[in-house]
């Protein structure tokens, strides 16, 4: 049985069960912007301006439901966790990813679609398809105006990010952490599309899904100094001493003044980066249109009650953002 609901966002208290209301929780922003449905035993969160659009099937995935058992080795109990894991892990065994995978297809009601995911490796690399590759392509972003192929990436704190042009009928699934997003590759999708389909960016429809938020996402002096080299309004998008660290201040330049033996020196100061603002402002750069993107606020550190998180957790599973045009 199918539902769909509007949700909103809790926090998670670190070790604490999930229950009944945080496991059908979503994004606060998402009132009016994002969903949730339950579908074939698992949680589907999706943007609501691409469930409109009837020619196409996506989704998000969440962190319940699976075939897979997770053991925290952090926690008290050793419990194992059921989970969706949908990427092939180590700690997992392949068969119990591949169930997944077909528990996720048919909650998109795309069970005959062919699933098309990547080997990603946080480049810029960008891939237009006609047809499902036999081996999984090198990269972070693909693009089809195939119908029956599901494209997807996986995340587990990056930004998943999926575009629609409903004029050409053209989908985009876009894998973006730190260095996808310095090099600007939700610019190059877009002008990729462009070209191959003559997309009108201001026509696309976006989705920025979930990831790990402002709140979470501390970086170093070296990350802040890239972005500060790429983007004029790089600042808006970090919290913390961004101004020093960009410009190359040694934050300790005379550490014998700190009185402390050597190796006890105070570790360099770190920001806060918000990478969802900056893939919102990098779509917007690139002609979409802002009333066309709609960007989840939902963190992956702090909900991992939800969604799967390998900054916190280390071992964990990966989430799976997938569109794809009807047959």
């Amino acid at each position: 049985m199918k539902t769909r609901s509007a949700i909103r966002g809790s926090r998670r208290a670190g070790g604490a069960k999930k229950s009944h209301a945080a496991e059908n929780a979503a994004p606060q922003n998402g009132a009016k912007r994002w969903a949730q449905r339950r579908a074939s035993g698992v949680i589907i969160l999706e943007a609501l301006p691409l469930a409109r659009e009837k020619w196409l099937t996506h989704g998000f995935s969440t962190r319940s439901g699976g075939a897979s058992r997770l053991v925290d080795p952090y926690a008290r109990s050793k419990q194992p966790e059921a989970v969706l894991n949908l990427g092939f892990s180590e700690w997992d065994e392949r068969s119990r990813v591949e169930q997944n995978r077909r528990r996720f297809q048919k909650a998109l009601d795309a069970e005959a679609m062919a699933l098309v995911a990547l080997s990603q490796i946080h480049s810029d690399i960008i891939h237009v398809i006609d047809h499902a590759p036999e081996q999984p392509l090198q990269g972070d972003a693909l693009i089809t105006a195939t119908p029956g192929l599901l494209i997807a990436v996986q995340t587990a704190d990056c930004i998943p990010i999926l575009l629609a042009d409903p004029e050409h009928r053209v989908v985009a699934a876009i894998h973006a952490g730190w260095r996808g997003t310095l090099k600007r590759i939700a610019e190059k999708t877009v002008g990729r599309m462009r070209m191959f389909f003559g997309t009108r960016p201001e026509k696309i429809i976006s989705a920025v899904g979930p990831g790990i938020g402002r709140c979470c996402y501390e970086v170093g002096p070296e990350v802040a100094k890239e972005f500060g080299s790429q983007f004029e309004n790089a600042r808006d998008w970090f919290d913390g001493p961004y101004d020093a660290l960009a410009s190359g201040e040694d934050p300790n330049p005379l550490p014998w003044l700190t009185m402390m033996p050597p190796g006890h020196q105070p570790p360099p100061p770190s920001v806060q980066l918000d990478l969802h603002a900056a893939n919102r402002a990098i779509l917007e750069s690139a002609g979409v249109a802002a009333k066309n993107i709609s960007v989840s606020d939902l963190c992956t550190s702090c909900r991992t009650d939800l969604l799967f998180s390998y900054r916190r957790e280390k071992i964990t599973g990966r989430l799976m953002a997938a569109i794809g045009i009807r047959g």
